[in-house]
C-alpha cells in the first residue's frame, strides 16, 4: 500500500513539477532570450511579430503584435492582462527599435470585435478553439 501511495503521488506530483518548470523557465530564459533578439535585431524576422510591452510595474515582456495606425493590439495568453483591466494603463512598447508610450486597455465584452482583430493576429488560431481559451485582446492607443 505504501508504494502505491508513492507511486500515485509521483503520478500527480510528476505533472505539476513539469508544468511550474516549463513556466518558470520560460519566463527566466525564454523571454529574455527573446528580449535580447529583439533589441539587438530590430529589423529581423521576429521583430516583425513581436514587440516588447512594458507594463506599470517594470515587467518588461514579449508578446505578438498588430500595428494598425496608432493602435497596437496584443494577444495576451497567461495571467500577465490583469492590471490592465481598468483601462487606460500608461504602458511602454518597442517595436522594431523605437519606444512608444500610449493607453491599454482589455476588451472583454466585444466577442465580435475581439474575434475580427485575432483574425488578422491570430490568424492561425483554430477556428473550432472557444473564445475563452484564445486570450485577451489587448488595445493600446499609442501617444501621438
Amino acid at each position: 500500500m505504501k508504494w502505491v501511495l508513492i507511486a500515485i503521488s509521483v503520478l500527480i506530483g510528476l505533472p505539476i513539477l513539469l508544468y511550474f518548470g516549463a513556466v518558470a523557465y520560460f519566463n527566466l530564459v525564454g523571454n529574455n532570450q527573446v528580449t535580447k533578439e529583439l533589441k539587438d535585431k530590430p529589423q529581423g524576422e521576429r521583430a516583425g511579430i513581436v514587440m516588447l510591452l512594458t507594463l506599470p510595474d517594470g515587467r518588461e515582456l514579449p508578446v505578438n503584435y498588430l500595428r494598425e495606425g496608432d493602435q497596437v493590439f496584443a494577444g495576451a495568453d497567461g495571467r500577465w492582462w490583469r492590471p490592465l483591466r481598468e483601462g487606460d494603463i500608461p504602458v511602454q512598447v518597442f517595436i522594431r527599435g523605437q519606444e512608444f508610450s500610449g493607453k491599454a486597455r482589455v476588451v472583454l465584452d466585444d466577442p465580435e470585435y475581439t474575434r475580427d482583430v485575432f483574425s488578422r493576429l491570430r490568424p492561425t488560431a483554430p477556428a473550432w478553439l472557444p473564445d475563452s481559451l484564445n486570450g485577451k485582446l489587448i488595445v493600446i492607443d499609442l501617444d501621438t
